[in-house]
């Protein structure tokens, strides 16, 4: 009996330490590498910026790729078949000279991230929890670590090998084979996951009928029936979410790929600079892991609108960063506001349209990195025609202002009768 109670707290284990590799490994190792790559193979930023597009656009538009290959063939297939994605990525980003090979492996890359990072994951977490709060905050926890941990495995391969960043996705690609095949080898069966998501809908579902739920937590709202796809993208509701997690990807792609070219321009040190973005990463985890205790006591409507407001004051911070106290106020803002809007949106699309549907509504929320991308490419096109990349990072500030604003005055959906 204790292993089987045991068994989804191992499955978060396994699943975070994938989430927390993927994310280090990604977006936040790419834009500290960038600055070499451009100086050896002689790119623009115009170019470069348009890798790290290709990344979020490519993880962006495959959103529904891992949700139909997991209602078909089970979360152990995708698994294995982003496993084996995110390896050729790696090995493609490792022997670039040309920017088309550098242009392929981001764009496997970004696919390789959603088949085997938040997609499944949250698909997972949301059928061997019925109280989500914890494990949700510790699985997003262990996603924001890797951003910490990014920059500096990439600073500690630079350091120890005479030929840095091909070593380094070298490593990765390693280091994510295995992770990602234990990880595989670990998950439970089609069958298993099946009945494991209906004990906890059915548990859900009595909570609700006894008002167990309100009576832990009466500010949080939750839905008492499943919401179907059609009726959930519909709603205006559903519209400002997926424009928080626009905005969130939005400022986040691009502080992960153009913050520390930035300050550097602006007179900062690469150390100062790498320890910023490293900073905004651990204030990340630190915002997740608060969360971790109020997930299941706080609206999570409440932690996103104080999310976007940190977002918003951290983008405004970078665009004029150079004294340590601003680029304090970035790293923290931005921190704090990227940390916490996934999660809040992961919640909030939960308790408002319910589990049975989630990994198909989720999955049309992540599409919208297809298009928040293009911020890094608007960043380093501003970059090469202004000579700097103030500017980009004011006017997001502005546009998450404007989600804080919709998220503010939102009310729980309700279904047409």
């Amino acid at each position: 009996m204790a292993a089987i109670e045991w068994r989804p707290w191992r499955l978060l284990g396994v699943l975070s330490l994938v989430s927390f590799l993927i994310n280090a490994s990604t977006f936040n190792s790419l834009g500290v590498v960038l600055p070499d790559m451009v100086r050896d193979l002689k790119w623009s930023w115009t170019q470069a910026g348009l890798g790290f597009t290709i990344l979020g656009a490519a993880c962006g538009s495959s959103a529904l790729l891992p949700a139909m290959l997991i209602r078909r063939f089970g979360v152990r297939v995708t698994l294995l078949s982003g496993t084996a994605v995110m390896v050729l990525g790696f090995l493609c980003l490792a022997r670039a000279e040309g920017v088309w090979l550098y242009f392929l492996g981001t764009a496997l890359c970004g696919v390789g991230y959603q088949m085997m990072a938040l997609i499944p994951g949250t698909h997972v977490l949301a059928a061997v929890f019925h109280r989500r709060g914890v494990p949700f905050g510790l699985y997003f926890t262990a996603t924001a670590l890797g951003g910490v941990a990014g920059p500096w495995m990439v600073w500690a391969v630079n350091h120890l090998t005479p030929d840095g960043w091909r070593t380094y996705w070298m490593i990765q690609l390693v280091a994510s084979l295995v992770l990602g095949v234990v990880c595989a080898a670990m998950m439970g069966g089609r069958e298993w996951l099946s009945e494991i998501g209906a004990q906890t809908d059915k548990a859900l579902a009595e909570e609700a009928a006894n008002g167990a739920a309100r009576t832990a937590a009466p500010a949080i709202y939750r839905t008492a029936r499943e919401w179907s796809v059609r009726e959930a993208v519909r709603t205006p509701q559903f519209m400002v979410l997926l424009a928080a997690y626009f905005g969130h990807l939005l400022v986040g792609v691009t502080v992960a790929s153009l913050s520390v070219a930035h300050l550097t321009q602006r007179g900062v040190s690469m150390t100062v600079a790498l320890s910023m973005l490293s900073l905004e990463a651990l204030v990340q985890t630190g915002g997740r892991a608060g969360a971790t205790v109020v997930g299941d006591v706080v609206d999570p409507k409440h932690l996103l609108m104080f999310a976007l407001a940190a977002l918003a004051v951290g983008s405004g911070a970078l665009s004029i960063a150079q004294s340590y106290p601003v680029m304090l106020l970035y790293a923290v803002g931005s921190g704090l506001g990227f940390g916490l809007t996934s999660l809040a949106v992961s919640m909030l699309l939960l308790n408002y349209f319910g589990r049975r549907n989630n990994l198909e509504i989720f999955a049309r929320t992540a599409l919208v990195g297809a298009f928040s991308a293009l911020g890094a490419t608007l960043g380093g096109e501003l970059r090469d025609l202004t000579g700097g990349f103030g500017s980009t990072f004011a006017i997001y500030a502005g546009v998450i202002f404007v989600v804080f604003v919709a998220v503010a005055v939102m009310k729980p959906p309700r279904p047409k009768t």
